[in-house]
Formats: structure tokens, sequence, C-alpha cells
């Protein structure tokens, strides 16, 4: 796969941690991406940090900004889709530092019917204020580095990379433990769905209710641990106020056989078009 892969990254009030990702997409292997900062209502500081890296990324970088109103990652989300030029999206969250192979295990993985999830290392919040105050880059670690800040990190697995073959189609349709903090998919696929559910508002199971749309699409699940982990920064508990309702609507969509958004691109697409009017 050669096209242009876009780069989406889900960010809300976290300038430091934004800066340690972009830094980490600078030193990528493979440069034929584009970066889109899905910002959900941010103040200032955080286009900031976007505008100081446009000229040293190295890669087009665009930033793309709702007004806050509660948590409404899917629904930006949707508006950078719509921004974005890959025929290949990588949905990456803004605490999520990539390794310099990370774009070029995501191209390998590419597959014309699949969608691609990778794993993580959580690092605790020694490690995350040494990364984000002192100067520490660990994406440009080696094993052993990792090794002597074990105690520091919940895993080393993601960190081996491993060919796997046709073991990563082993759960093909398994949705349950999908996550867009690093999650790959097919512009086409996505159009299919209608984007991300952008009825969720409030912290719920809207990376799930994206797998199942997906999967009942003809989309299949590929595996993309042991190639694609990324170096997760310590932040506080999201706030769950909303979960029974975000519960209820995920539920709803496992019960119906629904493949499409309810509010997703084409709705994201129709307001803006009508505030341009």
């Amino acid at each position: 796969m050669n096209d242009l892969i876009s780069v989406i990254i889900s960010v809300y009030n976290r300038p430091d941690a934004l800066g340690a990702v972009l830094r980490g997409l600078s030193r990528q292997t493979d440069g034929n991406f584009e970066v889109i900062a899905s910002d959900d209502g941010s103040p200032p500081s955080t286009a900031a940090v976007v505008q100081s890296w446009k000229n040293r990324i190295g890669v087009p970088l665009a930033h793309v900004w709702h007004e806050h109103r509660g948590f409404r990652a899917p629904e930006i989300s949707n508006r950078a889709i719509l921004k974005s030029r890959g025929a290949y999206c990588v949905f990456l969250d803004g605490d999520c530092i990539p390794r310099p192979g990370f774009i070029a295990a995501h191209r390998r993985l590419a597959e014309p019917g699949w969608f691609v999830f990778g794993n993580r290392i959580l690092m605790n919040e020694v490690l995350t204020t040494a990364c984000l105050q002192d100067g520490i880059e660990p994406e440009t670690w080696t094993f052993p580095d990792f090794m002597r800040r074990r105690a520091d990190i919940n895993r080393l697995t993601p960190l081996i990379s491993l060919p796997l073959g046709v073991l990563r189609k082993l759960s093909s349709q398994n949705w349950e433990s999908v996550r867009t903090c690093n999650l790959a998919a097919w512009r086409s696929d996505l159009d299919k769905v209608n984007g991300q559910e952008g009825l969720y508002v409030g912290w719920g199971p809207h990376d799930s209710d994206l797998a199942v749309r997906l999967i009942r699409s003809g989309c299949r699940r590929k595996d993309g641990r042991f190639a694609t982990g990324v170096l997760h920064l310590a932040h506080p508990d999201a706030d769950r106020a909303r979960m029974k309702e975000n519960k209820l609507l995920f539920e709803q969509t496992l019960a119906s056989n629904r493949v499409r958004a309810v509010r997703g691109l084409a709705e994201a697409s129709a307001e803006a078009v009508a505030k341009s009017r």
C-alpha cells in the first residue's frame, strides 16, 4: 500500500502531551502521511503547539477545532476525517507517543477489507513526568532502555516486533477490545459506516460502536500487536458521569442491525455546508 495515510490525533487541553506525540511523528521512517489534530475544544495553547510544529514535523499538519461542550471526541473526529486527504486513516490519542516505525508498521498491515487495532504500553506518573517535564524521549529508546525502566511501564511485549502472518486474523469479528487510541481503517470503509457516532457525549464505548458497525459492514479486524505498539502517557481517569446513557446508546446499536452512524460524516458535512452559507 503506497497511498497517503492520514493520522488523526484526538486531543483535548493537554498541549505538552500533544507536543510529545508530534515529536514522535516527526521521527517516522515512513514519511508519506499527513497529521490532523482533532481538537475537542481546547484553549489556544493547543493550537499554539500545532502551529509550532508545522514547519518542523516534515509532513502536512492541520488543526480541526470545535467548541468544548463536554466530551465530543467522536463528533470532532468526523470533522477531521472530512478534512483528511488520505486513503487510509490511523487514529491516535493525543497522549500516545508513536515510535519511529509506527506509520511503516500500519502501512505493512493495511489490507483491503480489514481494519487494524494496535496496542499500547502504559507509562506511570513518574515516567510521564520525566517525559513531559525533563526532556526524556522514550520513543527513541531501545529494548534494554525500557528494561532499565521496567518499574515505570505495565508491560514490554508491545515493544517486540513479530510477523505473525495469518495469526493476526484469528479474532476477525471481535469488537470487544477495540479502542480508537491506536486504530487504522480505510477511508472508504469509514464512509460506508458514516464514520464515528457523534451521539456519544461524555466518556463511553464509542470505540466499540465503530468496531461493531465496521464488522457489520463486511470489514474484519486485524491484530496490530507486536507491530504498532504506542507509548501511553499517564492521565487522570475520565469523567464517567454519562456512562449509563452511553452504555444504553451502545446497547441500542448492538440490538439493531444498523451499519451507519446516526450522527456521522454525512451530518457533519451537511452542518459544515450550512455554516458556510
